[in-house]
């Protein structure tokens, strides 16, 4: 009785070997090279951290979407056998792994517009963050806030489905890399003196800028040429508005590096209320 038993399975048995051994032979590789390729990464302690962290996402993505490929042409035999009757499962599929699919899409819409890259400043319906890490299905940012009122952060990860990109619209406030253009807004009663305060809250701005402004014309110049873009100026300038009756807000654009937007914001704002409160006392 097992003998017949044997007799009976051993075909399938034969029929699956070479696929299973190809697999495993194709698992071995991937690991190996993924092994391979991580450990040369972190030993180049010259190259920046932040870029050897997209490396290492890179590889990772990499690799699995050509193991994912190797297992596809592996059973494609097989799959060709049940084109059929995997119709109405593929369906099925459709319907219970909808989520998984709009992440894909969100993926595939992610990479086609080369919107956003690990190290990048993203916001997205109401979560804003540094990237830190993107996969087929989701995206991780270190939360910065809160709101739009400071950049500092939270201390807190967030992940959210890459379906979000084909829903709500997506700002990359690191855009334009090296420097970006930041506006400050400074709050002014009407009755106060805000010509002697723009002035000042001016003075401040080119002097705390002078040390990087050469170098920031430059960059928006290469964008400029490279994104066939028109890039603003980065000299600071403050414009008026009124909010309301009663009250004038000076707005502060200044160039900065992507990654100092902070510091700088408060350095300027201390300064100012000090050099205005002084002259208040006046």
């Amino acid at each position: 009785m097992t003998h017949t038993l044997i007799d009976e399975w051993r075909p399938l048995f034969q029929a699956m070997t070479p696929n299973v051994l190809a697999v495993l032979a194709l698992l071995a590789v991937v690991v190996v090279l993924r092994f391979i390729l991580l450990r040369a990464i972190v030993e180049r302690e010259s190259v920046p951290l932040d870029v050897r962290r997209r490396l290492v996402v890179q590889i990772r993505n990499v690799l699995g979407f050509v193991f994912v490929l190797g297992l596809f042409f592996i059973l494609a035999n097989e799959l060709r056998a049940f084109a059929v009757s995997l119709v109405a499962i593929a369906v099925a599929v459709v319907l219970a792994t909808k989520e998984l699919i709009l992440c894909l899409s969100g993926t595939a819409l992610r990479i086609g517009a080369n919107a956003y890259t690990i190290g990048d400043r993203i916001e997205i319906n109401g979560v804003r963050g540094n990237v830190i890490d993107q996969t087929f299905l989701a995206t991780t940012i270190l939360e910065i806030g809160p709101g739009h009122v400071t950049s500092q952060y939270s201390g807190r990860a967030i992940v959210f489905p890459n379906s979000l990109l084909l829903v709500h619209p997506l700002i990359n406030e690191t855009f334009m890399k090296q420097y970006i253009v930041h506006i400050m807004t400074i709050p002014l009663a009407v009755t106060d003196d805000w010509q002697a305060a723009e002035k000042i809250l001016l003075s401040i701005a080119d002097e705390e800028c002078r040390p990087f402004l050469e170098h920031a014309a430059r960059h928006m110049k290469e964008l400029e040429g490279k994104n066939w873009m028109d890039v603003p100026s980065v000299t600071p300038r403050v414009s008026i508005q009124i909010p309301e009756p009663g009250r004038v807000n000076l707005l502060l654009r200044i160039p900065t590096p992507a990654h100092r937007t902070s510091r700088l914001e408060q350095v300027i704002l201390r300064r100012f209320l000090l050099a205005f409160r002084g002259l208040a006392r006046t």
